[in-house]
């Protein structure tokens, strides 16, 4: 399936590049992005990414980061598509094994008109569930490192497949009605189970394998490294998430949704498993004049059946954001919690308890540059950390200075 994937991805990148020189480039091409470096001080554990235990995106003696994301957006409305958009969304990390790699490519279709609207996608794609991360390539306005929800949503979730949006104004408000089916996100769950929250700004690739944390490899006597994909079919079911949105403009923004993909956990391929993964999320925004205020909160259940048993593991987090815009100054501070508790499997003790607190400040006073400075400390207790000699409980911090360029 991930063959088929990659044929679609690059079908629909060459269908765009082909209908973009049809075009009038000046009128119907967008091109945007940006360029990013960053100086870090990391903390101590290894990063999940590179098979530690650490939570954060860097770890150990790592110090330096850098990568570039480009987004190409194709308007087809000089063709007589009125309404008709072919986005791809690529992103360029020396950090990881392909260097280039996709995180989204995707047609979408608009029709606004009077107080009902409707939109359509089809492709690959982030499904619209936060209110966090709204910028390019699922990053965040206030923050380098979004909150633990919306870095899982980056790592493991991706919809391939279509989403349809049903908007209804009144004098009242907005209600928008949101509905996917979506295949190829069989392996959604692992990381949750295997690895447990992390605060991460580097969401995987459409044919990234992702990394397992060594430790868990380990435990049960595994080749060490272990890669896992993410985005394939492995059972032939179809997943699907809905949820709702009901906005007052310049009072709130409510949101709830249901996802879950279907998967049957005892169907696997010679290289990876699937899972079944659920949950609800419900966020809430809302803005003072220049003080923005969001709340998130998930909960969900993921399961696994490997050699005839099963493995369960429940998961939840929250997070509170507020973030005040002064002129060219942007100061923001969120309160993270986490859980996971692991079900009806071995005598390992696999449960995870945690909270971060994290604190941005960030600079715009120079055309098409943001400065960012970031801290997170968190403190996190997982039974994974005993065996690897880290100890129960932990108390790491990242710091970040950022330097981002956009186009």
């Amino acid at each position: 399936m991930r063959s088929g994937l990659a044929c679609a991805a690059m079908l629909v990148a060459a269908f765009a590049a082909t209908d973009a020189m049809a075009l009038d480039l000046t009128d119907d091409l967008s091109i945007t992005g940006y360029l990013d470096a960053r100086a870090v001080i990391a903390a101590q554990p290894q990063s999940w990414l590179n098979g530690g235990l650490g939570k954060f995106r860097y770890g150990g003696k790592q110090k330096f980061g850098t990568e570039g994301v480009l987004q190409a957006d194709f308007n087809l409305g000089g063709l007589d598509l009125q309404g008709v958009h072919l986005v791809s969304v690529l992103r360029a990390d020396p950090d990881t094994p392909s260097v280039v790699d996709a995180l989204e490519t995707y047609i979408r279709y608009d029709q606004f008109a009077g107080d009902i609207g409707w939109s359509v996608k089809a492709g690959a794609f982030f499904p619209t569930i936060s209110l966090e991360n709204d910028d390019l390539g699922w990053t965040s306005p206030y923050t380098l490192t979004p909150s633990a929800i919306n870095s899982w949503i980056g790592d493991e979730l991706r919809t391939i497949g279509s989403e349809g949006t049903l908007r209804w104004k009144n004098s009242l408000g907005t209600l928008s009605l949101i509905g996917a089916l979506t295949c190829c996100n069989d392996e959604a769950g692992v990381l949750i189970a295997d690895r447990g929250w992390a605060l991460d700004d580097r969401p995987f690739g459409l044919f990234e394998r992702e990394r397992i944390p060594d430790q868990t490899l380990r435990i049960f006597r595994a080749p060490v490294p272990g890669r896992t994909g993410m985005f394939d079919e492995i059972d032939g079911i179809v997943g699907w998430y809905a949820g709702a949105t009901w906005q007052m403009p310049g009072i709130v923004k409510l949101s709830v949704t249901r996802y879950d993909n279907q998967g049957e956990p005892e169907a696997a391929t010679l290289r990876d498993q699937a899972w079944r993964t659920k949950f609800w999320n419900f966020g809430a925004r809302t803005q003072f004049g220049p003080l923005v205020l969001i709340a998130q909160q998930m909960s969900g259940y993921t399961e696994v059946e490997v050699r005839g048993t099963e493995n369960s593991t429940k998961f939840q987090s929250g997070f509170l954001l507020a973030s005040y815009d002064l002129d060219d100054w942007r100061f923001s501070v969120r309160e993270d919690l986490f859980q996971t508790r692991r079900l009806r499997a071995t005598n390992i003790n696999w449960n995870e308890d945690g909270d971060a607190t994290t604190g941005a400040v960030s600079w715009t006073g120079l055309d098409g540059v943001r400065l960012t400075g970031e801290i997170i400390a968190m403190h996190s207790r997982r039974g994974e950390y005993v065996p690897a000699g880290l100890g129960y409980g932990r108390d790491d911090i990242q710091v970040q200075f950022d330097t981002r360029f956009f186009f």
